[in-house]
């Protein structure tokens, strides 16, 4: 799949730009805090819907604004999408080829994204609730039945986690409607976790290989830290045991008005060997593995999907050194439509250069280089 044009409109420092993009390579060059990374966002939001930076959706729209418009044209093969998404302060609407979207769940599989960012070390050292929305961003572009299964334990989550508060203040309440709820909320768990064990697997398959062609390590790889204490799929296993930890727990549960075992708190760690990167890695090992996890997406998005994603890389090459830098620049192939940020091209790859579209930017305004 290839992103042929975008326009933004109200976005950001952004009032009105329109880009004819390369399928291949696309570098985007200028000063820090000139609006390089709000192109790699903008793009983010395309496919994913929000952004991959945490805060308000207003802070989104340009300021003074009241709406901004995200406009891309996607192709696939011989077929041509035109996506739109609108965003408000209040509202969200989202668009195929003029008709609206209701549900994410619909939409959110037309476009494949992959970006790394420096803010993604968090997925290394940050809190696990990160880590479990890398995953649940990465499978749903995979599988739209994910996502609808995701949204529907979460809310059966909270009304079991508010009727756990009802039994704590009121004694009286009925255990065999939390029962109910409960095998409600197993039924999600299962297919959650055997989405997320398939596609941690597919991830170590890859990962150790990239990795050791870049740095000449071996031994890198993805730990599930799964709270109900399996370390793999299996349906009639999982089923039991989340039963058995929720039923021995109730007390405990309904003291805490929460619901303590589940997909929900669940965590991954990165090893290498038996050191976990968190804990034993510099911030520049931490970062190489999390590029390397992205690129291992690359094979496993399009053995599923049939297409390679889109491949959004900001400020990549800046802190790795010229070896490391010219053995990752092999995966990003001319069949991945890539885009890049960077403050000057001196540390972009010669190979690179000679198949990309040269955009600068500056205070908002883009100007495609000429070609020499």
């Amino acid at each position: 799949m290839k992103l042929t044009k975008l326009e933004l409109i109200n976005f950001r420092n952004y009032k009105k730009i329109k880009i004819n993009l390369n399928k291949n390579i696309n570098i985007f060059i200028g000063n820090n805090g000139q609006g390089k990374t709000n192109i790699l966002e903008a793009i983010y939001i395309l496919g994913i819907t929000k952004s991959h930076r945490y805060g308000d959706q207003i802070n989104l729209v340009r300021r003074g604004m009241e709406l901004t418009k995200i406009k891309g044209t996607l192709k696939k093969n011989r077929i041509i999408s035109d996506l739109e998404i609108d965003i408000s302060k209040n509202s969200k609407k989202i668009s195929v080829n003029k008709t609206d979207v209701k549900k994410i769940s619909d939409y959110i599989t037309n476009m494949n994204v992959i970006m790394f960012t420096p803010d993604d070390l968090e997925i290394v050292k940050g809190s696990p609730q990160v880590r479990r929305n890398f995953l649940n961003i990465e499978i749903s572009q995979l599988d739209m039945d994910y996502i609808k299964c995701l949204n529907e334990y979460n809310k059966i989550l909270k009304m079991r986690n508010e009727y756990l508060k009802t039994l704590y203040i009121n004694n009286l309440g009925d255990r065999r409607y939390l029962d109910i709820i409960t095998d409600k909320l197993i039924d999600r768990a299962v297919y959650i976790y055997k989405k997320r064990f398939e596609f941690i697997g597919l991830i170590n398959e890859n990962i150790g290989d990239i990795y050791f062609n870049v740095t000449g390590n071996k031994g890198l790889f993805i730990k599930y830290d799964c709270s109900i204490g399996v370390n793999e799929f299996d349906e009639d296993n999982i089923r039991k045991l989340m039963m058995s930890k929720l039923n021995s727990n109730y007390n405990r549960e309904i003291m805490q008005g929460n619901t303590l075992f589940g997909p929900h708190r669940d965590d991954f760690s990165f090893f290498m060997g038996e050191d976990n990167l968190r804990i034993f890695s510099s911030q520049g090992g931490q970062r190489l593995a999390v590029i390397v996890v992205k690129l291992a997406e690359l094979p496993i998005f399009k053995k599923i999907t049939g297409f390679s994603p889109i491949l959004l890389l900001d400020d990549i090459f800046s802190e790795i050194d010229g070896k490391k830098k010219n053995k990752l620049v092999k995966y990003i192939n001319g069949d991945i439509q890539t885009i890049i940020t960077a403050t000057d091209l001196k540390n972009i790859n010669k190979k690179l250069l000679d198949d990309a579209k040269i955009f600068e930017v500056f205070s908002g305004d883009i100007r495609e280089r000429e070609a020499k």
